[in-house]
C-alpha cells in the first residue's frame, strides 16, 4: 500500500526557538493522505497487504466513536475492495459523529457494543474470527508487531535521520513502538500520551517491540488535557495561536497536545541547545467537524 514517500517538513519560526537555541519541525504526515491520514497508513500497510492475499476479503476493527483508525481503515478497504465491519465502543448514540457518519459513507458496516463487551471481543479474537468466518482482525488503531512494523516505515524517510529528538502523540503507542524499532541510538524518542493515567505503557511498549536493545523512549505525562478526546479552552485558544503563527492546523484528540507538550518542555529547557526536535503530526484533522462551528481558525 505504501510507495516511497517524500515527507514535507515545516520548520517552525519563532523567538521562543532562538532564545532557547533549538529548531522544531512538524513532519507532516497529514499531508500524505487526505483520508488515510498520518500514521494510519503506515499502521495499516502490512495488515491491508495480508488482507488483499486472502480469497474472502474481509477486515473486522475496533474503535470509538471518535476513531481516526475507523476511517482509515473503512476508506481503505473501500478503494481495494474489501468488506469491512467495525467494532464500536459503547451502545449507538441518537446521533452518530462525524467520525462514524463518515465511516458509513466509506461502506463500513458499524456495531455497536458494550463497553464490557468491547473488553471482552478485544480480548477473544477467535470468538470474532468465528463470528465473521474467518476475518482478518486488525486491533484498535493498529495494536500490534504488525502495526508497529508499518510504523517503523515512517521512519525510512531519510528526512528523519538528522534529528535529534522525535516527538509523536501515544494512544495505543503503536507508532511509538515503531519509531523505536527504527530510530538510531544517538536519537530519542518522545512520546506524549492523549490518554490520563496510561498505566499500561510499560507493557505495551515491550510487547510492541520485543527487542532489549531498543532505547527506552521519554515520556510526558502531562499534557493529556483530561483525557482521550477531552479538550480545554487552553486547548482551543494554542491550536488556533499555532495556526495563526505556523499556518498548520492540529487535531485536539492527538498532535495539539503533543505540540502543546513539546513547546512547554522547551520553556522548561528540557532540550539542550543545538537540538533537532522533529514531531509527527498524526493526521486526524476530521476529528475537529465535532467541535461547534467557529471554535476554530482554519
Amino acid at each position: 500500500m505504501l510507495s516511497d514517500h517524500s515527507l514535507q517538513l515545516d520548520k517552525l519560526q519563532s523567538p521562543l526557538f532562538n532564545e532557547y537555541g533549538v529548531s522544531m519541525y512538524v513532519v507532516r504526515l497529514d499531508l500524505i493522505h487526505p483520508i488515510i491520514s498520518g500514521n494510519k497508513i503506515f499502521k495499516l500497510h502490512y495488515y491491508i497487504k495480508e488482507a488483499l492475499e486472502t480469497i474472502d476479503k474481509k477486515v473486522v476493527t475496533f474503535g470509538g466513536a471518535f476513531s481516526n483508525h475507523l476511517v482509515a481503515t473503512a476508506y481503505c478497504c473501500q478503494l481495494l475492495g474489501i468488506k469491512c465491519i467495525g467494532i464500536v465502543r459503547g451502545e449507538r448514540p441518537g446521533i452518530l459523529s462525524h467520525t462514524l457518519m463518515h465511516c458509513l459513507d466509506y461502506g463500513m458496516e458499524l456495531e455497536f457494543i458494550s463497553r464490557t463487551d468491547y473488553k471482552k471481543s478485544e480480548q477473544n479474537y477467535n470468538y470474532i474470527k468465528e463470528q465473521y468466518n474467518d476475518c482478518l482482525i486488525i486491533p484498535e488503531g493498529g495494536f500490534s508487531h504488525l502495526g508497529a512494523k508499518g510504523a517503523a516505515k515512517i521512519m525510512d524517510n531519510e528526512a528523519l535521520h538528522s534529528a535529534t529528538h522525535i516527538c509523536t502523540a501515544v494512544g495505543t503507542a503503536t507508532t511509538l513502538a515503531g519509531i523505536v524499532l527504527n530510530a538510531t541510538h544517538s536519537q530519542e524518542i518522545i512520546g506524549i500520551p492523549v490518554i490520563k493515567n496510561m498505566e499500561d505503557l510499560w507493557d505495551r511498549l515491550p510487547y510492541l517491540i520485543n527487542d532489549s536493545t531498543k532505547k527506552t523512549p521519554s515520556i510526558f505525562n502531562d499534557y493529556h488535557f483530561g483525557g482521550y478526546a477531552k479538550k480545554t479552552n487552553e486547548l482551543i485558544d494554542f491550536m488556533n495561536e499555532f495556526y495563526t503563527e505556523f499556518n498548520i492546523p492540529t487535531d485536539f484528540v492527538y498532535t495539539a497536545k503533543m505540540c502543546y507538550g513539546v513547546i512547554d518542555k522547551i520553556r522548561e529547557g528540557y532540550f539542550p541547545k543545538g537540538s533537532e526536535i522533529y514531531c509527527l503530526h498524526t493526521g486526524g484533522l476530521q476529528g475537529n467537524a465535532s467541535l461547534p462551528k467557529g471554535t476554530l481558525v482554519f
